[in-house]
């Protein structure tokens, strides 16, 4: 598993560095682009690129061949004559580069090549993950957490391993690197750190998923309003995520070796709730 994820992660670095490529090719040469297509990476987007990758091509095509390129290649959503229409409006009046359009055309395709090759090299990389993330018990368990998904399960367990070989979540919150410590030297009181004497990768993908339950997830969204407006010692706000990083762990850690769906009711559990509900 960790061998599978750590080459998604090296291609998942290829790819953002073809797409900062593309989109400094188009501020080159067609600066006006993203004002048709905000997202280049949709379909009709990329069969626009491929066909008429320049102001030029695209003046020298018409609307009615554009459109006529999109139906051909099945594009049916959110394109047609209007579309085409502003796409002709900006190619006429770009103020792109003219100079070098033959090597211009050469170098979008090559990206556009290599942007292709690496998504479909992620997305077949990730079905692997998928059938191997379904041999592993308790892994669809973890996966019953709103807002957590496969990349996050199977992230986590690369970096952790078996959860068979952990006696309580606190092994991997050590492991993580997320345990407190103060830092502190001879009579001087230091400030209370995570220790970052760990896995670097496990850390970044907890703060990650934290983010992203804070934001969307219930019980962890009204965890952290609790952490950082609690009357007594609040937290703040990068220190709340931390403690979320660790209720996170425990929750995976619980569901996994138990092997049960996630309930809500039991996340807080009643003594947190009590606090929630005094502090509200």
């Amino acid at each position: 598993m960790r061998v599978l994820m750590n080459q998604r992660d090296r291609l998942c670095g290829d790819l953002n560095r073809v797409k900062g490529r593309i989109h400094n090719w188009l501020d080159r040469f067609f600066p006006e682009y993203t004002q048709v297509f905000k997202d280049w990476e949709g379909k009709a987007s990329l069969i626009t690129l491929q066909h008429f990758p320049l102001p030029q091509d695209v003046v020298k095509a018409g609307e009615t061949s554009i459109v006529a390129t999109w139906k051909k290649n099945d594009v049916k959503r959110a394109v047609g004559p209007k579309r085409a229409q502003l796409l002709y409006g900006k190619a006429q009046k770009s103020i792109g580069l003219t100079e070098g359009v033959t090597a211009a055309r050469h170098e979008l395709a090559m990206y556009l090549e290599q942007y292709v090759m690496l998504c479909r090299q992620i997305e077949q990389l990730m079905e692997l993950v998928e059938e191997l993330v379904k041999q592993i018990p308790g892994a669809s368990h973890m996966m019953s957490i709103p807002c957590i998904g496969l990349i996050t399960v199977a992230g986590f367990l690369a970096e952790v391993g078996n959860l068979s070989g952990y006696d309580h979540s606190q092994q991997i919150v050590r492991h993580a690197g997320l345990s407190l410590r103060e830092n502190s030297s001879g009579e001087r009181k230091g400030q209370t750190t995570i220790s970052k004497r760990g896995r670097c990768r496990l850390r970044a993908l907890l703060f990650r998923a934290a983010l992203t339950m804070v934001a969307k997830n219930p019980e962890f969204h009204a965890l952290h309003r609790y952490f950082t407006t609690r009357r007594d010692n609040p937290l703040k706000k990068k220190q709340s995520m931390i403690a979320i990083c660790n209720k996170l762990i425990r929750v995976l850690f619980e569901l996994g070796t138990k092997q049960k769906e996630y309930d809500a009711r039991k996340v807080l559990g009643p003594h947190r709730e009590a606090q929630l509900q005094a502090a509200a």
